[in-house]
């Protein structure tokens, strides 16, 4: 996911993205704990990816402040 994506979307729209990655993260830890996940590296992109729309929510959140 890219950051120019993450901030063409509205809030309401950042926080379902950031509950949706959150999900899939818990989802992709139990799978590598019960040895079902194939692609280890997906776990560090959820992270970045969380990340992303963290730093974008509080970016618009300091501009928003600011003006």
């Amino acid at each position: 996911m890219k950051a120019k994506d993450i901030r063409s979307k509205s809030p309401k729209e950042l926080s379902n993205t950031l509950d949706d990655l959150r999900k899939k993260l818990e989802n992709s830890v139990v799978e590598y704990r019960t040895k079902e996940v194939k692609n280890i590296k997906q776990i560090n992109s959820i992270k970045k990816d969380i990340a992303r729309v963290l730093t974008v929510m509080q970016e618009s959140k300091v501009q928003g402040e600011t003006k």
